[in-house]
C-alpha cells in the first residue's frame, strides 16, 4: 500500500492501459517445419517475410469467408514511401 495515494481513490491507476487500435498482437504460433518451409520459400517469392506472408493468407481466409471485420486495417506498408508525383525522379 502507497503512502501517497489512500487505498480506494484513484480507480484510474489501476485499470490497465487501454490498447490502441495500431498496436499488434503477437502469436505463438507451432508449424509442421515442412510447412514452415513451404510458407517461408511462398513469402520469399512475393518478398514478403514469414509474418506477413501468414497476416496476407489469414486476412485473405478471412475476406473469402465473409469473416473480416469491419475496422480491420490494411497491412501495415513497410519500407520506402512511394514516390510522389511533384518529386521529380
Amino acid at each position: 500500500m502507497s503512502t501517497d495515494t489512500p487505498e480506494g481513490s484513484d480507480t484510474e491507476s489501476r485499470r490497465p492501459p487501454a490498447r490502441r487500435p495500431q498496436q499488434r498482437k503477437q502469436v505463438l504460433l507451432r508449424l509442421d517445419p515442412l510447412i514452415h518451409d513451404a510458407l517461408t520459400r511462398w513469402a520469399d517469392d512475393e518478398l514478403r517475410s514469414a509474418n506477413a506472408q501468414i497476416e496476407f493468407l489469414l486476412r485473405k481466409a478471412l475476406t473469402d469467408a465473409g469473416r473480416l471485420p469491419r475496422g480491420a486495417g490494411a497491412i501495415p506498408r513497410r519500407g520506402r514511401p512511394p514516390k510522389q508525383a511533384g518529386d521529380g525522379g
